[in-house]
């Protein structure tokens, strides 16, 4: 009787702040094995809440073993996508000097000050760098702040690394720099020159910083018995756009959407402008080192309480709008619609008076409404200035038959489709080593598109904001 073949898989560790999965990807992107985790969060030496690093590295050894005891994979290669902004600070002997600092953390005022009037002022250094002013979760503050609070500490350290990175240091030994982390909103980067700001040189941390390799280079594991290759690791945001810039190679935003939703544009490669850094606009880096610019807007978490707010005046559950289907004479009484206004950062729908509305339907319409014209301005902000005519949207508001056929009324002159490609962070990171660990070719079907022609609407498209 012939054994069975062991099937060949590449695991990929997705760390976000909540769940912390492990999937197990065969040849054609298929997962055959999936693992999550969640952990209560401990507190940093400040009594700040923040990561528990020391569970999050015994799971990652936990659920190796887990792959290591199961005959039926032949695991060839790992890597990892994680959120980015946080910094693990190692010693000589690649042991954690302090917490993982949370990027939400306060940062000291007079710090922050002395930092940008001695860098160029907030501005100019904002525009350098493409990172809004953000406190911690400009990472490179945090590690300014250990310099100039934990001097002690600062000295012992040998290398700064992202979270990404540090995971993989786990299991290869050798510690990299990625340029999606060091690219993601950091302070570390200066976009016009391709390499370090010069702040990074002059306060002596440049030496702090590991080697930069390629998003594709790959380390041979120091996990006992080991034969796979370890990947340097991603920042989430730009692994999630690779299976995209595998897949197409005509320009395109892909508008992410979740709890934020982030318009992401791999193919405007202008300079970010002050007015576009005054309205949270940045840039990421792709995995070929490319700026991607960013727009963001919280529009999940304002949907998430809005129908809650419409349930509770109607007196229905929020299920009632979970598949809820697009009816273009629903929508008609909305009435004309000119999306031209300056304040449209503000969702208008949190001021409404609910009793303005016959029920529950007609008033999620208008919420939809509101935050499609929200969605039209914050993505114009990185279509302006690129010849990308595609725009796909994943996440939870792609399952959305109002958003996305009022998105595809207010993009009349762009093609808009619903992506669905699960997993899409994971399965990013697994294609960036595509070709240390899997035999067959890229496949060309791992996402599913479906286009939204635009219903003639009442709504008024102006090109010019």
């Amino acid at each position: 009787m012939r054994r069975e073949e062991k099937i060949p898989v590449v695991a990929v560790f997705d760390v976000g702040k909540t769940n912390k999965k492990l999937f197990l990807f065969d040849e054609q992107y298929r997962v055959v094995f999936e693992r999550s985790a969640r952990f209560i969060e401990t507190v940093d030496e400040d009594g700040d809440p923040c990561e528990n690093l020391d569970s999050l590295r015994l799971s990652i050894f936990d659920s190796l073993r887990e792959v290591f005891a199961n005959e039926k994979f032949e695991l060839r290669a790992i890597n990892f996508a994680s959120y980015g902004a946080s910094l693990v600070y190692i010693d000589d002997n690649g042991t954690p000097l302090t917490s993982l600092q949370n990027y939400l953390k306060s940062y000291p005022q007079e710090l922050k000050r002395e930092f940008y009037q001695k860098y160029g002022g907030e501005k100019a250094f904002a525009a350098r760098t493409a990172s809004p002013v953000l406190d911690s979760l400009n990472s490179g503050m945090q590690l300014y702040r250990l310099k100039k609070e934990k001097p002690q500490i600062f000295e012992r350290v040998k290398y700064a690394l992202h979270l990404p990175q540090y995971l993989s240091f786990l299991l290869s030994g050798k510690a990299y720099a990625d340029k999606t982390s060091l690219g993601c909103h950091t302070n570390f980067w200066d976009f016009g020159n391709d390499d370090y700001h010069q702040w990074v040189s002059k306060e002596a941390i440049l030496e702090k910083m590991a080697p930069i390799m390629p998003s594709k280079h790959v380390s041979p594991a120091t996990f006992p018995g080991s034969s796979y290759n370890v990947g340097v690791g991603l920042h989430d945001s730009s692994a999630a756009l690779i299976p995209y810039l595998k897949s197409f190679k005509e320009p395109f935003v892909l508008l992410s959407t979740g709890t934020w939703c982030i318009s992401l544009n791999p193919f405007n490669q202008r300079a970010l402008t002050s007015e576009e850094l005054s309205q949270d606009v940045l840039c990421y880096m792709q995995y070929e080192g490319k700026a991607v610019k960013a727009s963001r807007l919280f529009s999940g978490f304002a949907y998430e309480q809005q129908i809650k707010r419409i349930a509770n005046h109607f007196g229905c559950d929020v299920l009632r709008f979970r598949n809820a289907d697009y009816d273009q004479d629903r929508v008609k009484p909305l009435g004309t619609v000119n999306v031209k206004t300056e304040n449209w950062r503000s969702l208008p729908f949190a001021e409404r008076d609910l009793r303005e509305f016959k029920d529950e339907m007609a008033a999620y319409d208008q919420l939809m409404l509101d935050l499609v014209i929200q969605q039209y301005h914050s993505t114009k902000l990185v279509l302006d200035g690129s010849s990308a005519k595609r725009i796909f949207v994943d996440g939870g508001f792609s399952k959305n038959a109002v958003f996305m056929n009022l998105l595809a009324a207010i993009f009349p002159n762009y093609e808009v489709y619903a992506a669905h490609m699960p997993q899409a962070t994971a399965i990013g990171a697994a294609l960036v080593i595509h070709e240390v660990w899997n035999t067959k070719p890229l496949p060309n079907d791992i996402i599913e598109l479906k286009l939204y022609t635009p219903h003639p609407t009442r709504i008024e498209n102006e090109p010019t904001i």
